[in-house]
């Protein structure tokens, strides 16, 4: 491959690619999520008692909106950095070149098709789901952003190919601002100074969707042109031993990507299967009004999802960065580098989700009643909700890596035998559990597909169980170690700061959370765990904080 280093810099090891991409990717993809939970404070507070039913209705939009949008990339953003990466490291930047240019104007084309799909789509799709009229402008408003978000998704994909997913992580981050910002200035002019009408104000809410997609390409071109030299230069020096058809090749790459398309909307297709089940579902069972099923919906579907997606954010960034890595060690036929890839991954992923999962069901009421309000029912929920994002993320992280060896048929397969017990179970469930019902009947589903996923993994990679497991207990007790401290941090300062008002739950989260970063922090460091996973510059973290 042609390194364009100076010769005196040390070539970055899969290690430290994984741990600086993971940095990146995290600063964009929790930085981003963040800010979509941080809106809901005075969002919510505009909205007033129409909150729920206008929560309900913004999810109920953007479940919809999220098939859409994943149907109309193809799947070509992962398959765009998978080969890139290919092409790359055996020195044909020429084709991976041709490859982004066309892709490029494919998804041009299909973001105009799919959006008049979904614009004239709408009032079916809205009265199937249990929304009714008012659910048709938001999901409208939508429409619009399909129109531009394909194209910024391409672009995202092709710096992910490269391995330099800084300009991915800070665009994530520009059109949330950008999203976010809009959405607020345009809830409070409608709520405060308008008509206070919520669905008006839910419409702009979604609208905004397309406003920071705007951004997010303006950020991405100008990272483009930065790069433009140094690739035109790579392209020049490229053999051009493959002769590429880029239409052929183009082709291929959709049909490399409907596994993509499938296995990524994994998490929006079980959350559209409950969206349209679950009222209607509850109707023929309970005497609930519709007004009442919204509320429910939103209490299990729509208010711990903000929460719970900055976790499984973290499971996102992983997998992000890990899929070239993983299909550059494939390619280059170095099992064992695949096999250690894979074991650090998974390694990696419970190293951060396990205190961050724990910690949120621990705060679960305190986070309630900061970002909604003081309610038994959406605590248990968000509990319930937490649990299942363990396993949801790790679905994520183990297809991301089994389409990265190429095992798409498998990935596919597996997903849809979880799919197929999240519909068996998905009636009896709700009917037995109400609002808890279609959480389990998830947890059921993806345990299942997550099982076949590592059983497959490991028959094709080899990677080290053993090990792997005993890190996994080891992040686990460091876990339990966390919660221990955390658990009575919360009890004494529960004492002081009630847990029933906003501002007094929000210190609480404050020292709680707090006390187990720097708990988890200082273990991690102790027993070494930190140095293997994130690499040498924690033994000089160590050293600096003095802990032998």
């Amino acid at each position: 491959m042609i390194n364009n280093r100076n010769p005196e810099t040390p070539e970055l090891t899969n290690e430290d690619k994984m741990a600086r991409g993971s940095a990146w990717m995290t600063i964009g993809n929790i930085g981003s999520r963040l800010l979509g939970v941080i809106y809901l404070l005075p969002w919510i507070y505009w909205l007033g008692d129409d909150y729920l039913p206008a929560n309900a209705l913004f999810n109920m939009s953007y479940n919809v909106y999220a098939l859409f949008l994943m149907i109309s990339t193809a799947g070509l953003p992962s398959a765009i950095a998978k080969q890139v990466s290919y092409y790359n490291s055996i020195n044909e930047y020429k084709a991976s070149q041709k490859l982004f240019i066309r892709a490029m104007q494919l998804m041009l084309g299909l973001g105009v098709v799919f959006a008049v799909i979904m614009y004239f789509a709408a009032p079916a799709l809205a009265r199937h789901a249990g929304g009714g009229v008012d659910l048709i402008p938001s999901m409208r408003s939508l429409s619009v952003a399909i129109l531009v978000i394909p194209l910024m998704s391409v672009i995202r994909g092709y710096f992910q190919g490269l391995q330099n997913v800084a300009p991915y992580a800070i665009s994530q981050l520009v059109e949330q601002v950008a999203r976010v910002g809009y959405m607020l200035i345009a809830t409070f002019i409608i709520m405060r100074l308008g008509s206070g009408d919520y669905v008006a104000a839910v419409t702009q809410s979604t609208f905004a969707a397309f406003i920071g997609a705007l951004a997010s390409i303006a950020v991405l071109l100008y990272y483009y042109k930065k790069e433009k030299s140094r690739l035109d230069i790579l392209v020049d020096m490229s053999p051009g031993n493959v002769k590429v058809n880029t239409t052929r090749l183009l082709l291929q790459t959709i049909r490399e990507a409907v596994p993509f398309i499938i296995v990524g909307s994994g998490i929006t297709i079980y959350k559209l299967v409950d969206q349209y089940t679950f009222i209607s579902t509850m109707e023929r069972f309970t005497e609930y009004t519709n007004q009442q099923l919204k509320s429910l919906f939103a209490l299990f579907s729509g208010n711990p999802d903000k929460l719970v997606m900055v976790v499984i954010g973290l499971a996102t960034s992983l997998a992000t960065v890990g899929l070239p890595l993983v299909t550059e060690a494939f390619a280059k036929k170095d099992r064992p580098a695949l096999a250690k890839l894979v074991s650090n991954n998974l390694q990696l992923y419970t190293f951060v989700m396990f205190p961050s999962t724990f910690g949120m069901m621990l705060l679960a009421y305190p986070l309630n009643t900061l970002f909604y309000q003081p309610d038994r029912l959406g605590t248990n929920l968000l509990i319930a909700v937490s649990f299942s994002g363990l396993i949801l993320g790790l679905f994520m992280l183990t297809s991301s890596m089994l389409q990265g060896i190429y095992e798409n048929p498998s990935a596919v397969l597996y997903f849809a035998i979880g799919l197929a017990i999240k519909f068996l179970t998905q009636t009896l469930s709700i009917y037995m559990l109400e609002s808890y019902g279609p959480v389990v009947s998830t947890i059921l589903g993806f345990s299942v597909t997550c099982y076949l996923n590592l059983r497959k993994l490991h028959k094709k990679t080899g990677f080290n169980i053993t090990l792997t497991l005993r890190r996994v207990v080891l992040v686990f007790l460091l876990t339990m170690v966390m919660l221990v401290f955390a658990g009575i941090a919360r009890g004494i300062f529960g004492m002081v700061f009630t847990q029933e008002r906003k501002a007094q739950s929000f210190i609480l989260i404050l020292i709680v959370a707090a006390v187990g970063a720097l708990t988890y922090i200082y273990t991690a460091l102790k027993v070494r765990l930190a140095d293997k996973l994130l690499g040498a510059k924690m033994a000089s973290l160590r050293t600096r904080l003095k802990i032998k």
